[in-house]
């Protein structure tokens, strides 16, 4: 039993496609778009304002016998679609862009899972083991299947999914290629496909998942390892460790070398470097008055009248907002998260104040080498109750919590600047440690009054005679000042009321 559909373009041409209950609606899309000769990339199927889904076929569509459907053109920047991989029962879960690849979707679930092998699998036809042959990918998608390269490489676009979820199910079959002969065919095929990127795409020969002793699959498996020990051979020499042995054994040559009897004295003098270190660079007394600083700072009215900057401003930020942007690359995100960690490494010292739960405040110099746990140590030394549970928090709307632990303060929470930290009580710290003074007599010995600049007010009256500010205020104001001749306005509303004679 067949039948047809009729495609409709932009330009109002139709075009018949012949249809059988398993015909596929991508395939429609495709033999419409052949036929009326436009790229069908670019367009996708409406039906009554609807979207249609491409993945299904004509019986589970919805459609009817001579059913009419619209080409409405996609938007030119990829949607992202919610992928669940499904291997043997267990799901994977991804967001990806619709304009990526079967194949490229199969390698991105395996750079997230270590686990995962799905691209250069390989297994032995008998159970002696023996040489290893190539167990290729098959996708199925809602019935259909995706197996030969061709097929992989088509996009999720090219294969109906163009928003929503979809779930891919994923097997594997055992071909007559070998593992070597089919990697090498895979490596060419993307090389002709992408030649802008044949090492990205390349796959990697992964020993056998089902028999690990194997023969040909020693030697690949022996390879991996060593390109793990090089990567890994480059990650020890920025240690911040040998900084801390050359610091002291250049402290060390001041006493005098000569002196055999004088090494006591130098473990001793160490020590009160980090005690040193561990004080605040100042320290604040809590605010007297009960009404915030910034509640007395009077500001005239007319510094809050939205002007026309402001309006077409506004406007132009909501149009940005409804424009659709394209979504960044790996490559662009890998060059953004660079140039940030550059920025990072540029930063040699940050200020940081922790205010304490009796408003009371101290701050602290850090720098690259300093971790959370330092910083713990610090507050410590100030406190009248060191023995006290508390923690950190970075205020903000995601609230974020600093670990007492060897996290990088700078690098790992991204400090580029003065930051401000609260601390809170944990909910083991007694009564009598929050009541109480936060800092020791020591330290609350030293604290002082917080000095507030003063801001220059607008909108005053001296300032409205003599200042720019006061000067265009003052012309805001006069304008609704202006006084109106009656005559002259009804002359000009006169002529609104004469319809008959000229």
């Amino acid at each position: 039993m067949s039948a047809h559909v009729e495609v409709i373009s932009t330009d109002l041409r139709r075009a018949k496609v012949k249809v059988t209950p398993g015909t596929y609606l991508v395939d429609v899309l495709n033999e419409a778009c052949k036929k009326l000769n436009v790229n069908a990339d670019k367009y996708e199927v409406k039906h009554k304002q609807k979207i249609v889904d491409l993945t299904s076929p004509f019986r589970t569509s919805g459609l009817g016998p001579g059913a009419k459907l619209e080409l409405v053109q996609k938007s030119k920047s990829a949607s992202v679609v919610s992928i669940a991989l499904d291997i043997s029962g267990k799901r994977f879960t991804k967001k990806l862009p619709n304009d990526m690849t079967l194949w490229q979707t199969l390698r991105q679930f395996e750079s997230s899972e270590s686990d995962l092998n799905l691209t250069g699998r390989g297994a032995p036809k008998d159970q002696n083991g023996g040489q290893l042959y190539h167990e290729a990918p098959v996708v199925n998608i809602m019935g259909r299947e995706y197996s030969a390269l061709e097929d992989l490489n088509k996009t999720l676009s090219q294969c109906g999914i163009n928003s929503g979820s979809m779930v891919l199910r994923l097997s594997f079959k055992l071909t007559e290629k070998t593992l070597f002969e089919a990697m090498s065919d895979i490596g060419q095929f993307l090389k002709n496909v992408e030649p802008e990127q044949p090492k990205t795409e390349e796959p990697k020969p992964v020993p056998v998942s089902k028999e690990p002793k194997v023969e040909s699959g020693t030697a690949e498996a022996v390879e991996e390892p060593k390109v793990k020990s090089i990567a890994e051979s480059s990650i020890p020499p920025p240690e911040t460790t040998t900084p801390a042995v050359t610091d002291q054994e250049e402290k060390e040559p001041p006493g005098d070398p000569m002196d055999v009897d004088q090494p006591q004295p130098q473990p001793t003098s160490p020590p009160t470097e980090p005690i040193d270190r561990l004080l605040p660079t100042s320290v604040f007394v809590a605010p007297t008055s009960t009404t915030p600083a910034a509640a007395n700072i009077h500001e005239d009215d007319s510094a809050y009248e939205p002007t026309i900057a402001h309006a077409q401003l506004r406007q132009q930020q909501l149009l940005q907002k409804a424009q659709n942007i394209r979504l960044k690359s790996d490559a662009e995100l890998a060059t953004i998260a660079a140039e940030e960690a550059a920025k990072l490494a540029k930063v040699t010292k940050v200020e940081i104040k922790v205010r304490f739960p009796d408003q009371t405040s101290a701050t602290w110099i850090t720098t690259p080498e300093e971790t959370g746990a330092w910083l713990y140590q610090a507050i410590r030394a100030t406190m009248a109750y060191p023995e006290q549970p508390f923690k950190l928090v970075i205020p903000g709307s995601s609230r974020t919590h600093v670990e007492d632990g060897s996290k990088k303060l700078i690098s790992g929470y991204k400090l580029k600047g003065p930051q401000l930290f609260n601390l809170i009580w944990e909910d083991g710290a007694s009564g009598e440690a929050r009541k109480s003074g936060f800092l020791k007599e020591s330290v609350a010995s030293k604290a002082r009054d917080i000095v507030i600049p003063e801001v220059p007010q607008r909108g005053g009256v001296g300032e409205s005679e003599a200042g720019p500010s006061g000067s265009s205020a003052q012309g805001k104001s006069e304008k609704p000042k202006k006084e109106i001749d009656p005559e002259a306005l009804k002359k000009k509303m006169g002529k609104f009321f004469k319809f008959g004679k000229k």
